[in-house]
């Protein structure tokens, strides 16, 4: 054991740092490939890119970037807020949805809690659960769909926090109204509830979680302009939550954690409800081709809700190797315990029709 594990946090000695979907530009360098001729489907990404009106509002912001954001992000804020009906001061903004998950954790997280996810969602509750010294009770998710009963069951005097990804990411499943009702019943007075709705505004009929923040219930719902706002790149999301709560949330962040281009592109983008739209056609019809193609392929996938799809190849690890040197970047699930498994993000009608002849190929090859 190296010495400065002496003097470090000992929980944090096997932990293993994120591993995000393989850059375009690492993949062009490594493999000696055209960067514009490579497609990146592995992070759940909007192929359209942002909203025509946020590029507008960010190249207006980056006149002004030698003065310091709004710390406080009040007009993006006050916009969210307006959005769902709620003050400004049920919001707190995150550098994307995943510093809220940290943010709970400085503020509620100790050596000796635990919190309570489902075995095949986002690692990043687990890895930052780890991270404060807290431990991550998984429990399984029969068909890939939360079980909320046994994960309400699975509550102790210890836990802190229950994670729930709706629609949930790798698996692109969801729980409906009538589950979450009957799970925030027996919810106890001491444990927050985390609703991670990065995908939400993919579908048609989204639960109402909100009323669990209007009643001040322990929720903190987390969303994020990376996904249908195509804003990825500026690292932007916000947790919508009772006031007490957010109180404590907003003295554990960094000053100035959302900068000035990104509170003016997610403001633009939030408005235009247009590209919104355009964004959940492109990916309505995405979802169908890749569902009709993996049938039509005799391949078992995860009906998918989100944007992205869940497909058992064999052999995820190869799959994914073998399709990157074809110049289309998808992600394994080794990561998720699903080596079988990859995960295809919706693209545009191009990109899925090259990536699906591309798969074709590489199963054939493999035999």
């Amino acid at each position: 054991m190296s010495k400065i594990w002496e003097n470090a946090h000992p929980w944090l000695e096997s932990l293993v740092a994120y591993d995000p979907g393989k850059p375009i530009e690492e993949t062009a360098r490594e493999l000696g490939l055209d960067p514009d001729k490579i497609i990146k489907l592995a992070s759940n990404e909007n192929s359209l890119g942002p909203s025509p009106k946020a590029i507008k509002a960010m190249k207006k912001a980056c006149e002004s970037v030698h003065i310091y954001p709004d710390g406080g992000g009040y007009k993006l804020r006050t916009a969210i807020a307006e959005e769902f009906g709620l003050a400004r001061e049920n919001v707190v903004l995150g550098n994307g949805s995943n510093e809220i998950i940290e943010l709970i954790g400085h503020g509620f997280l100790s050596p000796g809690d635990n919190v309570i996810a489902a075995e095949h969602a986002f690692v990043v509750y687990k890895l930052m659960a780890t991270l404060f010294g807290a431990e991550t009770i998984e429990v399984p998710d029969p068909g890939f769909v939360h079980d909320l009963e046994a994960m309400a069951d699975a509550i102790t005097p210890q836990t802190k926090k229950v994670f729930i990804a709706n629609p949930n990411n790798p698996t692109g499943t969801m729980v409906d109204q009538k589950a979450i009702d009957k799970f925030m019943d027996r919810v106890p007075d001491h444990v927050t509830v985390v609703f991670d709705e990065a995908y939400y505004e993919f579908l048609d009929t989204p639960p109402d979680t909100m009323k669990y923040v209007e009643e001040g219930r322990n929720v903190v719902i987390m969303r994020t302009f990376s996904k249908i706002q195509g804003l990825a790149g500026l690292r932007i999301g916000y947790g919508i939550t009772t006031p007490e709560i957010a109180e404590v949330l907003q003295k554990c962040r960094q000053p100035f954690n959302s900068n000035a281009i990104a509170q003016a592109g997610a403001l633009a983008g939030l408005m235009d409800d247009e590209h919104q739209e355009k964004t959940r056609a492109m990916n309505r019809a995405g979802l169908k081709f890749y569902h009709e193609s993996f049938e039509a392929m005799g391949l078992e996938y995860v009906p998918s809700v989100a944007n992205f799809v869940l497909v058992k190849v064999g052999d995820g690890d190869a799959v994914f190797s073998k399709m990157l040197k074809r110049g289309v970047i998808i992600r394994a699930m080794r990561g998720y315990k699903l080596p079988e498994y990859v995960r295809i993000s919706v693209g545009t009608e191009t990109e899925n029709a090259r990536c699906i002849e591309e798969l074709k190929e590489v199963i054939a090859e493999m035999g």
